[in-house]
């Protein structure tokens, strides 16, 4: 079995679904805010990645489904989670350390980008001009709502820049590697918890060595719950829309929600924080709905609908029929 080419634009339900998934990962900042005043980022990492094992095997378990056994699908989680989780988790922690969150922001929403060329050049999502166009205004979108404070600063520190494309890239990679667990015929669910399981025992190593966590004060009752935050809603819950959206809507359109995230994140701390919502924010936003239709392509394709009988309408038209 190999997988059906996407070439169609997404539903209503698969939209739904990619707009939760932007919601599930803005709200990781959140929690990660919280827990990195007391944790060091590995030990966070870890302990995110490893608690959605936990909850998502059980979820295995009780809806009745048969755990993966073959080497195949097992290595396969390996590759996931070491493009998904390992290389860009490690990348993002050391370019931050030197970039403002800004500019990671907008370097982290070149992965749509990346994932359009690489879908044309090897695997079976055609780069059409409108889709690259959607792309370009969702990166411009995002830059417009970051704001020109950031973007002065862009170039100032290249390494760390490079290590975030580094990590959009590899992003963009692991979009395009996942699309065989449809193939392996493994559940959304089975491979969230596997990728999940395959980042802990990659990442737990490194954890100990680095940060020794039994030297670490014990952590108060908030940074528990911070920590169950992230692991349950923004990566075992998140990662099962994750693969669901892969396998119906492909690499491309999953992966349009690097533009989705600063919008949650904005809109967030507006209706829940109080936060000011600034002009350069609403215009972003409305950028970033302009590429998302030029991606889809539907609202086109209903104003072209609109135009053509108007066209054929039109007195110029009317002398082929006699008239």
């Amino acid at each position: 079995m190999t997988d059906a080419p996407i070439h169609r634009p997404m539903t209503l339900a698969e939209w739904a679904m990619l707009l939760a998934l932007s919601v599930l990962w803005g709200g990781s900042f959140f929690f990660n805010g919280v827990a990195v005043r007391e944790l060091p980022t590995l030990t966070i990492v870890v302990a995110r990645v490893g608690l959605a094992a936990i909850i998502l095997w059980l979820a295995v378990a009780a809806s009745g489904q048969a755990l993966p056994r073959d080497r195949r699908v097992w290595t396969a989680f390996l590759g996931m989670g070491l493009l998904n989780n390992v290389v860009p988790f490690s990348l993002i922690v050391w370019g931050q350390a030197h970039l403002a969150s800004g500019i990671a922001s907008i370097l982290n929403a070149t992965t749509p980008l990346f994932t359009v060329v690489l879908a044309h050049v090897v695997g079976d999502e055609r780069m059409s001009g409108g889709r690259l166009a959607g792309v370009i205004l969702g990166i411009v979108g995002v830059a417009a709502m970051v704001g020109g404070t950031a973007l002065a600063a862009l170039g100032l520190d290249v390494a760390a820049e490079l290590a975030c494309l580094a990590a959009a890239f590899s992003y963009a990679c692991a979009g395009l590697y996942g699309r065989r667990f449809r193939a392996l015929r493994v559940p959304p669910m089975a491979t969230a918890a596997g990728q999940v399981t395959a980042s802990t025992i990659l990442l737990l190593p490194a954890m100990l060595a680095v940060d020794a966590p039994w030297t670490l004060p014990a952590p108060s009752f908030a940074t528990w719950l911070a920590l169950l935050g992230v692991a349950a809603l923004s990566t075992a819950l998140a990662y099962v829309l994750y693969f669901r959206l892969l396998a119906s809507a492909g690499a491309t359109n999953l992966l349009l929600v690097t533009f989705l995230i600063p919008v949650s994140a904005i809109l967030l701390g507006a209706l829940v924080l109080g936060e000011t919502l600034r002009p350069q924010h609403v215009a972003g936003m409305a950028l970033i709905g302009l590429g998302l239709a030029a991606i889809d392509g539907r609202p086109w394709r209903a104003l072209r609908g609109l135009v053509a009988p108007a066209t054929r309408r039109a007195p110029g038209h009317l002398h082929g029929d006699g008239i």
